[in-house]
C-alpha cells in the first residue's frame, strides 16, 4: 500500500530532526518541497467551516416559538395589506419584529419577499387582483358558502413543516376537500376549488356556485388564482387585515384538528403525517358529532338536509 503525502511528511520531518539534509531526505521519500513546507504550515490548523448553506425554513419569535416560513409569507401579505402597504422590506422587518413578535433579520425578509414576488420596485408589474372584501351574509342551506384556509403541521423526524389546505361548508361543517403537502402554492388551491365543486357537482356552467372566503394569504391573492375564479364563475371575497373572526368555522375546524391530531402526534416522517391526516380528516366528516348539527356528523347532516333552505336553522357570518 503506498504511503500517503501525510505519512510522507511524518517520515520526512523524523529523519530531518535527527539532522540529515532537507534535499536528500525528500528525494529519497518522492516529496516535493512545496508540498512538504505546505503541509508544516497547515498542521494542527482546523479547517474553518464556511457560513452559510441551506436556509432552516424557519424563524423563532419572541416566546420561543417555532414559525415556518409560509406563516412569516402570510403575515407579509398581510402587512402590505394594511399599514405596510408602501413599505420596502427593511420597513417589513421592523412591522414584523413589532408586531409579529418575530426574531428574524432584514435578509431573510428579502429573500422571502423575492420568493413572493412582491419586492417594491416589482408591484408595478404585478397583475392588479381586484380584491372583494368579505360582507355579513345569512346562510340557510349547504353550498352557499365555503372558507378556505392554510394549517401547517411540523414533522418532527424531519425537522420540516408539511401544509394542509382545507375547505369547509360553513353551513353542513364538511371538509368538502383538503390538500396535503410539502409545498402550497396557488395552483394548488385552484386545483382544490376545482375538485370540491366537481364532489359537489357544482362544476357545470349553469350551476349555482358557493361563494369562496378566504384570508390574504400569498395563494389566494394571486392571479393564478383570480383567475381560476373568474373561468369557473366563482365569486371570491377577502376577509379584511387581521380578522380571523370572518373566517371563524375554518378556524374553528383549525383548532379542532390542533387539538386532536397534530398535537397529539410526533410525527417521524411525512407518510406517517399524511396517513394520519387523511384518517382523523375520514372521522372528522363522518363520525364526529357537532352539537351546532344536532349531534349529527358533517357528512350526515349534509346529506339528510341536501338541497334544502332551512327556515329553522340559519347563520349569519
Amino acid at each position: 500500500m503506498k504511503p500517503s503525502i501525510k505519512d510522507k511528511v511524518e517520515i520526512a520531518k523524523k529523519y530531518i530532526n535527527q539532522g540529515y539534509s532537507v534535499s536528500f531526505v525528500l528525494k529519497i521519500v518522492k516529496l516535493g518541497k512545496s508540498t512538504y513546507y505546505y503541509n508544516l504550515s497547515v498542521e494542527g490548523k482546523e479547517k474553518i467551516k464556511p457560513k452559510g448553506g441551506k436556509p432552516k425554513g424557519y424563524s423563532i419569535n419572541k416566546e420561543n416559538k417555532i414559525i415556518c416560513d409560509g406563516q412569516i409569507k402570510e403575515f407579509i401579505m398581510e402587512s402590505i395589506n394594511g399599514d405596510a402597504i408602501n413599505y420596502g422590506y427593511r420597513k417589513i422587518t421592523y412591522h414584523l419584529r413589532k408586531y409579529y413578535n418575530l426574531i428574524i433579520n432584514h435578509k431573510k425578509i428579502y429573500r422571502l419577499c423575492k420568493e413572493l414576488n412582491i419586492l417594491k420596485n416589482q408591484r408595478v408589474i404585478k397583475p392588479k387582483i381586484k380584491r372583494t372584501i368579505a360582507i355579513n351574509r345569512i346562510i340557510s342551506a349547504s353550498n352557499q358558502l365555503w372558507e378556505m384556509d392554510i394549517k401547517y403541521g411540523y414533522i418532527h423526524g424531519e425537522d420540516k413543516f408539511f401544509y394542509l389546505l382545507n375547505l369547509i361548508d360553513i353551513f353542513d361543517r364538511c371538509i368538502v376537500g383538503y390538500y396535503i403537502g410539502l409545498h402550497c402554492e396557488a395552483k394548488d388551491a385552484a386545483a382544490l376549488l376545482r375538485q370540491c365543486l366537481i364532489k359537489r357537482n357544482l362544476f357545470e356552467e349553469e350551476a349555482e356556485k358557493p361563494i369562496i372566503r378566504t384570508d390574504n394569504g400569498p395563494q389566494f391573492v394571486s392571479y393564478k388564482f383570480s383567475k381560476c375564479c373568474d373561468e369557473i364563475k366563482v365569486e371570491h371575497e377577502r376577509i379584511p387585515v387581521k380578522t380571523p373572526n370572518k373566517n371563524a368555522h375554518v378556524e374553528s375546524f383549525h383548532r379542532i384538528l390542533e387539538d386532536e391530531c397534530l398535537k397529539i402526534n410526533e410525527f417521524q416522517t411525512y407518510a406517517e403525517a399524511y396517513e394520519t391526516v387523511n384518517e382523523f380528516m375520514e372521522f372528522y366528516n363522518n363520525r364526529r358529532l357537532h352539537s351546532s348539527l344536532k349531534f349529527m356528523s358533517p357528512n350526515e347532516f349534509y346529506n339528510l338536509y341536501f338541497g334544502e333552505k332551512q327556515t329553522n336553522i340559519k347563520m349569519r357570518v
